[in-house]
C-alpha cells in the first residue's frame, strides 16, 4: 500500500510585528525614564564585613564629607512632599514643575535661602553656582535645617506611607568626629536612636 505523503509546510515565522512592539517598549521607557543626577559629593566610605542592604524606600540618607552634610531623600513623593513642608516653614512657595525637578535630585546640601534658585538650574550650572559649597547648615541652635529636613521628611513617611523612615548616615572615611557627633546629636534631638552606617564592602574574612 503507497505512503501517504503529507505536504510540508513552511516553519518560517513572520517576526516583524514582535520587532516593532520590542522597538516601540523600548522607546516608551527610554522617552520616560528619568537619569539619576550626580551625586555633588565624593564619599570614599570606610569598608566592613557586614553585609545589610539598604532598604529602597522611606529612607533618607545623610552624607559627611570635607565638613560638609547633604542629605538625600528616597522616594519622590517623599521628597515632594518635604519640600512643600519645608516651603510653609520658611515661607517659600514651590510650583509643580520644581518639586517634580527636585524630586529626581539625588543628594542635596543647599541653604533653603537658595534652593528654588538651585532647582531651577541645569547639572552644570548647578556645578558652577556655588551654593552647595558649604553643605546643608548644622550649627545654628536656631535654625537647624538639618533638623527641619529630617523631622518634614519623617512626617512625609508617616503621612504618606504610614510607616517609620529610617536613616542611614554615609561619613568619609577622614572624616573627623566632631561633624558627625552634630549629626548624631541632631537625630536623638527627634528620638531617633537607631541608625545605620554606610559602608563599602570588605572581603570576607576566611
Amino acid at each position: 500500500m503507497p505512503k501517504v505523503k503529507v505536504p510540508r509546510k513552511s516553519t518560517s515565522v513572520d517576526m516583524t510585528a514582535m520587532c516593532d512592539v520590542a522597538f516601540l517598549l523600548l522607546t516608551f521607557f527610554i522617552l520616560t525614564a528619568t537619569a539619576r543626577q550626580p551625586d555633588p559629593l565624593e564619599i570614599k566610605t570606610p569598608s566592613s564585613t557586614v553585609q545589610f542592604k539598604v532598604p529602597d524606600k522611606d529612607l533618607a540618607i545623610v552624607s559627611i564629607g570635607k565638613g560638609k552634610v547633604f542629605l538625600e531623600i528616597i522616594g519622590q513623593d517623599i521628597k515632594k512632599d518635604a519640600l512643600r513642608r519645608m516651603g510653609e516653614l520658611y515661607s517659600t512657595q514651590f510650583t509643580e514643575e520644581e518639586a517634580k525637578r527636585f524630586g529626581v535630585l539625588s543628594s542635596f546640601g543647599v541653604p533653603m535661602g537658595g534652593l528654588k534658585q538651585y532647582i531651577n538650574m541645569s547639572p552644570d550650572e548647578r556645578k558652577k553656582s556655588g551654593y552647595d559649597k558649604d553643605g546643608i547648615q548644622i550649627d545654628s541652635t536656631r535654625n537647624n535645617e538639618l533638623y527641619r529636613w529630617i523631622e518634614q521628611a519623617r512626617r512625609s513617611v508617616a503621612d504618606l506611607h504610614q510607616t517609620e523612615m529610617r536613616v542611614s548616615i554615609k561619613g568619609d572615611s577622614e572624616e573627623e568626629y566632631p561633624v558627625i557627633r552634630k549629626i548624631v546629636d541632631v537625630l536623638q534631638k527627634q528620638q531617633v536612636n537607631k541608625f545605620s552606617l554606610i559602608t563599602s564592602a570588605e572581603g570576607a574574612t576566611k
